[in-house]
């Protein structure tokens, strides 16, 4: 039996079907349609160039990638991931550009280094995506970002000692999950001395382990750029900045956890760029597996920008 066929035919933006042509020629069709087609509410792009929705700086659970080093001992922090815009549409109407992307990230804490091989103890890993809403790039105003993250912790070999087959300071490996969606609002404003960003925000858990604790977390912050004081190198601005991140979370009972930073990024500010800065951590240990501990940590770092 002969297959059939149908034919497309289009006039005026719409389009007719009729049987001699296969469904399967027309869906083709009509994605180059729509992706030729004048835009009538914005412009609709893949892979948009940039990120719409900056990292915090000095937010603990960020999609960077860099290495930060406690001064007082052998202990680092090491940050690996990124957020990639995937889709975006910039409207007509407004000066509103909204993306949707991907969150992939993860940190380790490594206690200490034998040799050239780090002791890790823990590893914070980060999976979902987001949705970000935000005025043109370089511009002032209002911006948000909507994310949905599942994160879990993991006890690592670092903290194993094999000879004796115990787990050090006695902690032994938990559960830690938080599935959760967050919401920040941010007020962007761009002067002649560089930038400033003002952002505070809400979480809440759909599911958290261990059961007791709490689904609500907070923070805010304050970032502020200097972009004229140290000229440039190699034709990529010199910012100054200083940043500063404060959140709540119940551990089970709620507790602040502070951090500030201070530094040199080479390249512009809500562009590609390398980081180099000085910080001073206090409250919760970031790490899932630690949770009901404290940490205080100053020391310094880097981190690697892919805007």
């Amino acid at each position: 039996m002969q297959a059939r066929r149908e034919s497309v035919a289009c006039c005026g933006g719409v389009c007719y079907i009729s049987k001699n042509f296969s469904a399967m020629k027309f869906l083709p069709a009509m994605v180059l349609l729509l992706l030729n087609s004048p835009p009538v509410y914005g412009q609709f792009e893949i892979l948009p160039p940039g990120l719409n929705f900056t990292p915090l700086k000095a937010g603990m659970q960020e999609p960077r990638i860099g290495v930060f080093k406690f001064s007082s001992t052998s202990d680092l922090k090491v940050d690996i991931g990124n957020s990639v815009d995937l889709v975006g549409l910039e409207l007509q109407s407004s000066a509103l550009k909204l993306t949707a992307g991907i969150d992939f990230m993860a940190y380790a804490f490594a206690a200490n280094a034998e040799g050239l091989r780090l002791q890790v103890e823990a590893v914070d890993g980060f999976f979902g995506g987001n949705i970000s809403a935000c005025g043109h790039r370089g511009e002032s105003g209002l911006s948000a970002r909507f994310r949905i993250l599942h994160h879990s912790a993991h006890m690592a070999d670092g903290h194993y000692i094999p000879w004796t087959k115990t787990w050090r300071e006695g902690r032994e490996p938990i559960p830690f999950t938080r599935d959760f969606g967050e919401i920040v609002i941010a007020k962007k404003s761009v002067q002649n001395f560089g930038s400033t960003r003002y952002y505070g925000g809400i979480s809440y858990a759909t599911l958290v382990r261990p059961a007791y604790l709490k689904r609500f977390s907070f923070l805010a912050g304050a970032e502020i750029s200097f972009d004229r004081l140290l000229g440039d190198m190699a034709g990529k601005p010199l910012n100054l900045y200083f940043s500063y991140n404060i959140s709540a979370g119940g551990t089970p009972e709620y507790a602040a956890s502070h951090q500030v930073q201070a530094g040199l990024k080479i390249g512009k500010w809500f562009e590609k760029g390398v980081s180099l800065y000085l910080s001073y951590y206090s409250g919760i240990h970031p790490s899932g597996e630690f949770f009901d501990t404290r940490l205080s940590a100053l020391g310094a770092g880097f981190t690697v920008d892919f805007f």
